[in-house]
């Protein structure tokens, strides 16, 4: 089964004016479709793997499920293809987004007192990852709310190898420089507390909903 690369669910300048329609043309045409397309070529070479999803072969990242000849292209091109079709998810709209509640909220503020302490925690993450990486917010196997940061193209679900407690993701901010470098240059912390008034709160609960359940969304 050959990967694909998903449609997003708005178009370019729906993010305008945090995140800029320029950097999501080509963040998703470009970046995320070479992951598409490296991910597909190592898979070619392996057809034993082709059956499985894009969860199970990021799951697999670290084990003995993968061959040793495929494991880092996997790791690298798998992890950026989940990562992004998870991303592009749960963003939206700045007119879309009105804040965590339900459940979610109350999650939130059961783990850590109040959603801006959360978003403190989770700034704090995503700023301070050195170099290329990942800040998420997910649902440990007790049930409750952590915050984790990966490099590179990791995510929780490489439990067996991002050193990170293992968790499903239900929020996650791309701090590649490709993801805001155009716009924001440097300012990696403008672009993080940007990012908070795109964030599609429906979508997160979804996530959360699903994580309990014992799904993990994509």
């Amino acid at each position: 089964m050959a990967h694909e690369l998903p449609a997003l669910p708005y178009d370019y300048a729906a993010l305008e004016p945090h995140v800029d329609a320029t950097t999501m043309t080509i963040h998703h045409t470009k970046h995320h479709q070479t992951y598409v397309n490296n991910l597909n070529g190592v898979l070619d070479k392996f057809p034993e793997l082709k059956d499985l999803g894009i969860v199970d072969l990021n799951k697999a990242v670290g084990t003995d499920k993968l061959p040793k000849d495929a494991a880092t292209i996997i790791r690298n091109n798998g992890g950026g293809h989940y990562n992004h079709s998870f991303f592009w998810k749960i963003m939206t709209n700045p007119s879309n987004t009105n804040g965590p509640s339900g459940e979610v909220k109350a999650a939130i503020e059961s783990a850590f007192g109040s959603v801006d302490e959360m978003q403190t925690k989770f700034n704090a993450a995503a700023a301070s990852r050195f170099g290329s990486g990942w800040a998420w917010l997910g649902v440990k196997a007790d049930g409750t709310l952590a915050i984790e940061s990966t490099p590179n193209q990791d995510n929780p679900l490489m439990a067996e190898l991002s050193g990170t407690a293992a968790m499903t993701p239900i929020l996650g901010l791309d701090v590649w420089e490709h993801a805001y470098y155009l716009k924001y240059q440097n300012r990696r912390p403008e672009y993080i507390a940007a990012w908070w008034k795109v964030v599609n709160w429906e979508q997160v609960a979804d996530n959360y909903a699903a994580a309990k359940a014992g799904t993990v969304p994509v």
